[in-house]
């Protein structure tokens, strides 16, 4: 598929890791998805450890919705292996839906890029990891790249990485909040990145509760959705309680295909009232437009995302033991999850050339006391 070929409005069913570590399961939401009129069904793909160092994976996760004592172990439980993933993606593709998966690291982007498939998502997570995103620039593979938890700045960065490669990509507006509350999400963004980058389709990954905000992307102009899909919005884990089921997903398919229809896109902020109104997509629309889509600025990371970045965003990690005086090189650095969190992922290029102060350690998170305070190269472009 080309993604700056998209007619229609493409939508994903995001079953990430809702299927529990099952396989029939999995199958289960998939054929429910077809039935609900979806496009594509999305997983997960992780090497839990280039994704995450020992120490975060032997975290203690004591949650309701934890599969494991430890998050590496909560991860390890819900982990399809690729052999698995082939299972299910000739199953969906039995169903005629297309089937993708989030690449979390360069050895699982390997490995599904062995399968084929249509496009690889990139989550918000893992979009400011600045030497992943250039080596899969090279990969001649399409790409949907989520942007929450990331500024302005680091989305341009990457924009331009893949722009330079030639990369088929779509960009997505995203809040890493779960659930995001209506006035966070700040779909006006759609419009802004759709000025800042014209030749790239835009769309919306969505973690609110119900689907309206999801309508209100379509008809500011997004052509990819993507939301969390489940079975039961009841069961355990931390994404069902974003999800929508079965009758939601189908009914915001058939409000997709409604708008798509009978209105030209995308929609003038001042006429989204009307237009919603008319088609009656849903109830009390005047305030709840007015919370949604609010005049934005430069794009920034929201406080509400402040916690999934503490627990899941990427930082720069030592790839080898170093010397004090030793001048970093970029094979010196990694970027994974780290416990603690280190300097940003995105700050990649600005730490190297720079002197370590101390003696170092595999896998240990960079801090900025281990390399001093230094302005960024990147800035607001």
């Amino acid at each position: 598929m080309k993604l700056k070929s998209l007619q229609s409005v493409f939508v994903i069913a995001e079953i990430g890791q809702n299927h529990q570590g099952n396989i029939e399961v999995a199958k289960d939401m998939i054929l429910e998805a077809s039935r609900a009129g979806v496009d594509c069904v999305k997983f997960q793909k992780s090497c839990l450890e280039e994704k995450f160092t020992k120490k975060a994976l032997a975290r203690a996760y004591n949650s309701p919705n934890s599969f494991g004592s430890t998050y590496g172990e909560h991860k390890r439980f819900l982990e399809f292996s690729i052999e698995q993933l082939k299972e299910l993606k000739d199953y969906a593709e039995s169903c005629g839906l297309i089937f993708s998966s989030s690449a979390m690291d360069k050895v699982s982007f390997d490995e599904l890029k062995q399968l084929d498939l249509q496009f690889i998502k990139i989550g918000s997570g893992d979009t400011n990891n600045i030497p992943f995103m250039r080596y899969i620039a090279q990969q001649n593979v399409p790409l949907i790249v989520s942007t929450g938890m990331q500024n302005e700045s680091t989305v341009r960065k990457v924009v331009k990485i893949f722009e330079d490669a030639n990369t088929d990509i779509a960009l997505l507006h995203c809040v890493s909040s779960y659930p995001t509350q209506v006035e966070d999400t700040q779909l006006s963004h759609i419009s802004r990145y759709r000025k800042l980058f014209s030749n790239i389709p835009i769309g919306y990954s969505g973690h609110e509760i119900g689907w309206e905000c999801s309508c209100l992307a379509v008809l500011m102009g997004a052509k990819v959705l993507e939301r969390h899909f489940t079975l039961d919005k009841n069961q355990k884990g931390s994404d069902h309680i974003v999800s929508l089921d079965p009758r939601d997903i189908a009914s915001l398919v058939e409000k997709v295909r409604l708008i798509e229809k009978n209105v030209q896109l995308p929609v003038m902020p001042d006429d989204l009232l009307d237009v919603v109104t008319k088609l009656n997509l849903f109830e009390n629309p005047q305030g709840f437009i007015g919370r949604a889509c609010g005049p934005v600025g430069r794009k920034s990371i929201f406080p509400c995302e402040l916690m999934c970045k503490h627990k899941l965003g990427k930082s720069l990690v030592y790839s080898r033991d170093l010397r004090k005086g030793q001048r970093l090189e970029e094979l010196d650095l990694s970027v994974k999850v780290s416990e603690p969190n280190g300097i940003p992922a995105e700050l990649f290029d600005d730490a190297v050339g720079k002197e370590v102060k101390r003696d170092v350690c595999y896998d240990d998170p960079v801090m900025e006391s281990d390399i001093g305070q230094f302005e960024t190269t990147h800035g607001d472009l």
